[in-house]
């Protein structure tokens, strides 16, 4: 992916810039990895931003695994008064996204595997549907605003991680498909509805991302998913061109100027 991004007539200075949240804000998939705790790496969409004129001084404080509850807990420690942006990319672990990733990961080449993965949905499904999710979302975003009373918060989505196929069911995989981008929507849905009852914005990444998830098909896939290493701790996360996605979201949206 190459960026081909038109700066903005009028740009003003974002002098003081956190990124908070999980693996997807860490960076974890993009390789060019900062430090070994957290997995922030040097492609993260916040660390590109470090690189536009317009943002002065960003710092990525986000790591992998942290729920809403954990950012809250860990992560707010650098902002203050002057702090004038703050980004937010959570909530996939409040559902259980490595339970997710080692259930449903082996489903897509055995069918054996589909019943653990389907429970594993729909656990997820269950917290969003009980209103929980909403709620931790809402009192993450109340206190990052608290912490930094004077910063525009930006939440943003996550990407469907799969391509989408015709649903057969005597094919497990094709199912299970539907099932984790349909959960990925309704996840979306409930962290736009926290953005919208707390003031904050919410940036939707899924168009950058169209035509780039995980096929079943050889693809140009901006998801690392590597078969022969189901275990492997960037599977199901962007690489460094779906982190480029993601900056582009959030620069078109004005985020950064």
């Amino acid at each position: 992916m190459t960026l081909s991004l038109a700066a903005p007539a009028q740009a003003s200075t974002v002098q003081d810039y956190v990124a908070l949240g999980d693996s997807y804000a860490a960076g974890i998939g993009g390789g060019a990895y900062l430090n070994e705790d957290c997995l922030r790496s040097a492609n993260a969409y916040s660390e590109l931003a470090d690189d536009l004129k317009t943002v002065r001084d960003a710092t990525n404080v986000a790591c992998g695994g942290a729920t809403t509850q954990q950012v809250v807990q860990t992560q707010l420690g650098l902002l203050d008064k002057k702090t004038d942006l703050v980004t937010i990319t959570a909530g996939g672990n409040d559902l259980g996204f490595g339970t997710l990733a080692a259930a449903c990961g082996p489903a897509l080449l055995d069918p054996a595997a589909a019943t653990a993965c389907f429970g594993a949905l729909a656990e997820a499904q269950a917290k969003i549907d009980s209103g929980v999710l909403r709620q931790d979302l809402v009192a993450m975003i109340q206190a990052v605003q608290a912490a930094a009373p004077k910063a525009d918060i930006v939440v943003t989505g996550y990407p469907y991680l799969f391509e989408p196929i015709p649903v057969d069911p005597n094919n497990p995989a094709s199912v299970f498909i539907q099932q984790a981008n349909y959960l990925v929507s309704e996840l979306n849905a409930t962290i736009e509805a926290a953005a919208l009852a707390t003031g904050a914005e919410y940036v939707d990444v899924t168009d950058e991302f169209a035509g780039h998830g995980i096929s079943l098909l050889p693809n140009d896939s901006w998801i690392n998913f590597d078969p022969t290493a189901l275990d492997s701790f960037e599977n199901l996360h962007p690489n460094a061109e779906g982190y480029e996605a993601y900056f582009a979201a959030l620069y078109s949206e004005g985020v950064y100027n």
